[in-house]
């Protein structure tokens, strides 16, 4: 052996005892951490049920309440996986966005769509593959009724048709409107415009000086009023068919010394927390509510058909208007966007 001694370790009888005790008590304690873990047939999340949601996008106050009702509604303690997706207002990602939750195998789809366009195509896909749509706030405008489960949302032609009655109770005519529009082709703004052409139709001294789409969105909607102050336009009454819309013309009043609500009556659609201050404030003339909060009616819906209920094709959310009669702090104070 190369002249080298080779020397072993001789142990005690006590220390192979020691050496044999441990031995034990760790393959011990291996069989019980073993026998004591849970035994799972899948991951943590099999139990949940997996909601695929396609969001237009984030332009807007309501919007965003509108998405935040969402993800607490399907929620992990609320027994729900949401898997969500920003559409950034362009249809063609929505369309992009459900075929994806189709290949996800998710269990329920659910569409705040662009435009009521377009969707026949998509939405016979995920019939094919049988996972129930469910369309929420904007409408669909399909070929087969039977592409979506159902939907929920505000009927945007009857706050156009109470915006139009109370501006006949209480505006004093001639009336020039400037018409601020959301997206075309969406149907909040085909209720909302179609509520405004019926009253000028009706209504003989009415007279529509402006009318562009502000996409809904607060810096197009004063771009649009700086634009209508620009060229000099008459006006005494904006219809903005939405909240943020209304604050950029707002905006533009105030940087030409206009006083919003005195020298100009404003109209508006949404009654989110800020606008409603601006009515109370005189800012705003009138405030149309378009409440946001689906979260917890759309979970409500899936929950019926995780019953095997048959909802209601189409269910519509009750809303109230607001005026300077009708609105107080106390009342901003108790609402949830």
């Amino acid at each position: 052996m190369n002249g080298k001694m080779v020397r072993f370790k001789c142990f005690s009888e006590i220390e192979l005892k020691s050496i044999f005790l441990i031995s034990c008590l760790l393959f011990l304690v291996l069989i019980l951490t073993s026998c004591s873990a849970p035994q799972k047939t899948g991951s943590e999340e099999s139990d949940l049920i997996v909601v695929g949601f396609s969001q237009v996008g984030s332009e807007s106050d309501w919007r965003e309440a509108n998405t935040v009702s969402m993800v607490e509604a399907f929620s992990v303690e609320n027994g729900y996986r949401l898997i969500f997706d920003d559409a950034q207002q362009k249809q063609e990602k929505q369309i992009t966005a459900i075929r994806n939750f189709i290949n996800q195998e998710v269990d329920y789809i659910v569409l705040a769509p662009i435009t009521m366009e377009g969707w026949d195509t998509v939405l016979t896909e995920a019939k094919a593959a049988g996972i129930p749509v469910i369309i929420v706030d904007r409408m669909v405008d399909t070929n087969d009724p039977d592409l979506f489960t159902c939907w929920v949302g505000s009927d945007t032609r009857r706050e156009g048709d109470i915006a139009v009655k109370w501006m006949e109770e209480n505006l004093a005519g001639p009336l020039r409107i400037v018409h601020l529009q959301g997206n075309i082709g969406s149907s909040a703004q085909a209720g909302r415009t179609d509520g405004l052409e019926a009253g000028l139709k009706e209504n003989k001294d009415w007279t529509l000086v402006f009318q562009a789409p502000g996409d809904f969105v607060q810096a197009k909607g004063q771009e649009l009023m700086e634009e209508v102050l620009s060229e000099g336009i008459d006006f005494n009454v904006i219809y903005a068919e939405n909240d943020n819309m209304a604050y950029g013309a707002i905006d533009a009043l105030k940087e030409h010394g206009i006083v919003p609500g005195k020298d100009v009556k404003i109209i508006s659609f949404d009654a989110a927390h800020d606008a409603l201050n601006l009515v109370l404030s005189g800012e705003l003339t009138l405030d149309v509510e378009c409440n946001p909060l689906h979260g917890p009616r759309v979970r409500s819906l899936i929950e019926q058909l995780e019953r095997g209920e048959t909802p209601e094709k189409f269910t519509y959310v009750d809303e109230v208007l607001f005026d300077a009669s009708n609105l107080t702090e106390e009342i901003i104070a108790q609402r949830g966007y």
